[in-house]
């Protein structure tokens, strides 16, 4: 892990442990091990989109579990997800705007149509753009959702 956004991992790890922070060490720690097994199972050394990526699948699971423990009762859970997905989110990029997302879905529809797509395959299309243009930036189900909107109305 040699790239910009593992070595800041690496040191939020070691001043966690300095500072007996065991919540954000073990989340930390999860997400480091989540990176090492992606450098294993693909044979590559992860750089930072590759990162970034792995933090959105462990915050999109942190958002989950908080929905999953309210509905179910269970606050002291829900409150221990919320913690981790705070620190998740440190590492991710600055979070775009509501019209920032809104612009990026008019354009990728605008192109989409000028395309003749429809249907499944426009989904598929503007979600293709929208991951590559808001990556790290936005809650992609809830971009999605916008989206489905959109084509439906």
């Amino acid at each position: 892990m040699s790239t910009g956004l593992a070595s800041q991992i690496s040191d939020a790890v070691k001043s966690a442990m300095r500072a007996r922070d065991t919540t954000r060490l073990g989340t930390l720690r999860l997400l480091q091990a989540a990176i090492k097994q992606k450098a294993v199972d693909e044979r590559i050394e992860p750089d930072d989109a590759a990162i970034i990526a792995i933090i959105e699948k462990q915050a999109k699971q942190r958002r989950e579990s908080i929905a999953a423990f309210e509905s179910a009762g269970r606050a002291e859970s829900a409150a221990q997800e919320s913690a981790e997905l705070k620190i998740l989110q440190e590492f991710l990029p600055q979070a775009a705007d509501p019209e920032e997302i809104a612009a990026a879905i008019e354009a990728a529809l605008a192109q989409v149509q000028s395309q003749g797509l429809q249907g499944g395959a426009a989904m598929g299309a503007i979600m293709g753009q929208l991951k590559a243009a808001l990556a790290g930036r936005a809650d992609m189900a809830a971009v999605s959702a916008q989206v489905r909107a959109r084509l439906n109305g």
